[in-house]
């Protein structure tokens, strides 16, 4: 077996993931029947998965390439790559049956790139489908206890291989397990020794046996097999006895549980070694670095497959690889990491999702604001962050002996613009709403492309209200959410409603009143929600919202505080009918979370095949030759008069002008020939919807307006 530490799939399970393929094309795979979950869609962080699903695909013709006539039904496992863009997001793999053959689907129950479309009539028949459901570790105690094991087998497997290694923590994780070991860095050879010597350990049926001992007894072994780092677990453990699991006779580790009853209950073909990486003894970098062994454990062998075919269509849509390949974005060394370059294509896309975002405010009674990047420090004194949130915090400036601080939040600043005034009752509520830029401390070593930076663009807001205004507040921002994301094809969401902390500030009364204003809130607007209780900021209860991408990945982005907090410490306060002075509620809220993060999702979702209306370039205009060049001028700028993003590419053979086109993911190419010049028209293909035809530049002008005014393909 080839295991490669950057992800890719062994030759072997290559070869395998593509014979489970082929079978699932013509049906002949044994499959769990199951159910999409309606919510499964962080800061910055990358997001946690889902539900994966797994859909057996019937043969498919496929007709979406501008280059090649329709093949025919295909049992190969390109077929099913080339679909992906025509299928809905987590509808990967549909299986459709029908009398007569096989089809590509683009109903309303499986809609991908473009979710707005609106599907042929023939399209939207009720699919029969098979799917693998992969079960996660809240929906299967089975898999749990497996992953926790796999955990324990690798580290016993990697102290029989290098006995200098000495073994730390290994917890199971949402896709697998890791452990981490002092130890000399592995290499890909390392990993396939460590597999081979957990499949010899579980192929033995060893029992692994629970076993309760006094801290001084576990003490006393620790220091027997001189285990340093699990000295200092067993000081962190508060309450005795303490539990210990065997693995046979020959291994041990100081474990809560839960496992498998033997070795021989894990499917060692169902394992998989992933990567190797570094991580601070407790994620401090001043301790130790250990090294990270990453493993994905499953029931089976059918759900490691999918599991490994869904892992490399996540790197397929890579936001870092794609943002290089369509040139929209980068990070200079030598402007320092985790600080985003815009290119022009990519400031398009942020042009576009800017306008639309200040539009909906706008139309929503939020005023907009802009505020500086830089305050004195003692501002940021005054709203606590340099007692909280220092370690987030760039270092202080001296300007003309005063200390000045980069933001790294909006919120004083908004209070800052609501103070400049005495407010009465009747003003309220007061909807204010940036595009803020902020700035925050992020070691090098956990930045990651778009989802975690040093400088971003928070999609701010703050609602100053009435107690009794909270409840109506909260509804209008989820109306407003809801209306913003669907613009970007985000429905399927995950919610949680975040109650009051042990320690928290305000009193009982205000808290209950908040919190029943965003239960209600909820109720009302008719979402399922979970409830965090006692996981709310120590400021005010919360509604925190995740978005579900193509992958059925989740991604925190929306986010709805009311806060007690900032208030009282700023010392804002109204006029009521009384003529007394009282203190306003303040909630903050966020949509988007960032422009940068949420551009990253962007991508991933689409895997940079935008649709047309929020595509960087919507039209490129192809000639046949260069005797047509002046022509496709005229035609550009036509376009680009009627706010339609063009360009015209030539110099090369036609062909590869629209191969061009197509790894560029350009959602119309407009071909002009002879025939064309002389007729005034262009003939037009499409990446959703293959060949158009040949229209006049007026019609097809009026075609990709209506089309973007109601977010759908041409």
């Amino acid at each position: 077996m080839l295991i490669r530490r950057n992800g890719f799939l062994s030759r072997n399970h290559q070869a395998r993931a593509h014979k489970l393929l082929r079978l699932s094309l013509l049906g002949h795979t044994n499959t769990k029947q199951g159910t999409e979950e309606n919510h499964d869609p962080t800061s910055q962080q990358i997001p946690t998965e889902g539900m994966f699903i797994l859909q057996k695909m019937a043969a498919s013709s496929l007709s979406f390439s501008l280059l090649l006539p329709k093949p025919p039904p295909p049992l190969l496992p390109f077929s099913l790559r080339r679909c992906h863009k025509h299928l809905r997001p987590s509808e990967l793999f549909t299986a459709t049956r029908n009398v007569g053959g096989a089809r590509c689907s683009s109903s309303t129950a499986s809609v991908a790139t473009e979710p707005a479309i609106a599907a042929p009539q023939e399209a939207q028949k009720e699919d029969s489908t098979e799917r693998i459901v992969l079960p996660t570790n809240d929906s299967s105690e089975k898999l749990l206890r497996i992953r926790h094991t796999c955990a324990h087998v690798m580290a016993m497997a990697v102290q029989k291989l290098y006995p200098e290694a000495k073994v730390t923590i290994g917890p199971w994780i949402d896709n697998g397990f890791y452990y981490d070991f002092d130890m000399e860095p592995l290499t890909d050879k390392d990993l396939k020794r460590v597999k081979k010597e957990m499949d010899r350990i579980i192929s033995r049926n060893l029992p692994l046996v629970r076993e309760e001992v006094t801290r001084e007894e576990a003490k006393k072994r620790i220091m027997a097999v001189n285990e340093p780092y699990k000295m200092e677990i067993l000081d962190s453990i508060p309450q005795d006895p303490i539990t210990i699991y065997h693995i046979g006779e020959e291994w041990w580790d100081l474990c809560a549980g839960p496992h498998v009853e033997t070795t021989g209950n894990i499917n060692r073909k169902a394992i998989e070694l992933e990567s190797v990486a570094g991580a601070y003894w407790r994620g401090d970098e001043k301790r130790a670095m250990l090294q990270r062994i990453y493993g994905t454990a499953w029931e089976n062998e059918e759900q490691l497959m999918a599991y490994l075919h869904f892992k490399e269509e996540a790197k397929r849509r890579d936001h870092r690889r794609i943002g290089q390949d369509l040139d929209l974005f980068s990070i200079q060394d030598e402007a320092g990491g985790g600080l985003v370059f815009w290119h022009p294509k990519g400031a398009i896309v942020r042009h576009i999702i800017e306008d639309t975002w200040k539009k909906i405010h706008i139309n929503r009674g939020y005023d907009m604001l802009y505020t500086p990047h830089v305050a004195k420090a003692d501002l940021w004194k005054i709203s606590g962050h340099l007692d909280f949130y220092k370690e987030n915090m760039f270092d202080q400036m001296d300007i003309e002996d005063e200390k000045y601080q980069l933001r790294p939040m909006n919120c004083p600043y908004h209070i800052l613009v609501y103070k400049r005034k005495l407010h009465s009752y009747r003003d309220f509520p007061i909807r204010v709403a940036e595009l803020g830029t902020v700035y925050r401390y992020e070691l090098s070593g956990s930045l990651h492309g778009l989802f975690r930076v040093r400088g971003f663009t928070q999609d701010d807001a703050h609602i100053f209200c009435l107690e009794d205004q909270i409840k109506d507040e909260i509804r209008g921002v989820l109306d407003l959410t809801e209306e913003i994301l669907l613009q970007f094809g985000f429905s399927r969401y995950e919610v949680n409603l975040s109650t009051r902390p042990e320690k928290a500030v305000g009193d009982d009364e205000i808290w209950e009143k908040a919190t029943c204003a965003l239960k209600d809130a909820l109720d009302d607007k008719g979402w399922s929600y979970q409830v965090d209780e006692g996981g709310g900021a120590f400021y005010g209860p919360k509604i925190d919202l995740k978005i579900e991408d193509a992958l059925g990945r989740k991604w925190q982005c929306s986010t709805i505080q009311v806060d007690f907090n900032l208030p009282q410490r700023f010392d804002i306060t109204y006029v009521d009918a009384d003529q007394e002075r009282k203190r306003p509620i303040m909630i903050h809220r966020a949509v988007l979370g960032s422009l940068e993060r949420f551009f990253g999702v962007l991508i991933e979702h689409y895997a940079g095949d935008f649709p047309l209306w929020l595509s960087p370039v919507q039209v490129r205009v192809l000639p046949v030759t260069d005797t047509q060049l002046e022509y496709c001028n005229n035609v550009a700028r036509e376009l680009k008069r009627n706010g339609i993003r063009a360009e015209v590419w030539h110099g090369e053979r036609l062909p590869k002008l629209i191969r061009n086109a197509e790894k560029q993911k350009t959602p119309l190419m407009a071909v002009v020939g002879a025939k064309e010049v002389e007729m005034q028209t262009v003939t037009v293909r499409s990446r959703f919807s293959g060949e158009l035809g040949t229209l006049e530049v007026d019609s097809f002008i009026s075609r990709i307006k209506d089309a973007c005014e109601n977010r759908t393909s041409l």
